[in-house]
């Protein structure tokens, strides 16, 4: 029997579209880095990507770890996600950018940037 649309719960983020999104627009721009600065840049707009994906997957299991009962519990949750997002993202562009001596800045941020928009995109999907 199907279930009516009322007793269905609500539509959830789609991490796994958004993922898939981001690193599609990633290989995007390492496309473009590579053709720009050559491997270096291929490879520094891969990271920038993969940053920022790797971040919002964190968000996405932090907030998926705790049905939060109350509207209180929800915010807490989601204030943590998005300081273990943060966190995680300092910490991974100090990572490449001290220890990867090729980097390319404007490939590595361009990447960055574009898969924020994307993850921010994401308000207005439904899944």
């Amino acid at each position: 029997m199907a279930t009516p649309n009322s007793a269905r719960s609500p539509p959830g983020f789609p991490v796994g579209r958004i993922a898939g999104w981001q690193f599609l627009a990633t290989v995007a721009i390492a496309a473009i880095g590579g053709w720009w600065a050559g491997l270096h840049g291929a490879l520094s707009a891969l990271l920038g990507g993969l940053v920022n994906i790797t971040a919002g997957v964190v968000y996405a299991v932090v907030v998926g770890l705790r049905r939060a009962p109350t509207a209180g519990d929800t915010v807490r949750t989601m204030i943590r996600a998005e300081a273990a997002k943060i966190t995680l993202i300092v910490l991974q562009l100090w990572l490449v950018l001290t220890t990867y001596r090729d980097v390319v800045p404007a490939a590595l941020f361009a990447a960055f940037v574009v898969t924020v928009l994307v993850w921010t995109a994401a308000i207005v999907i439904r899944d």
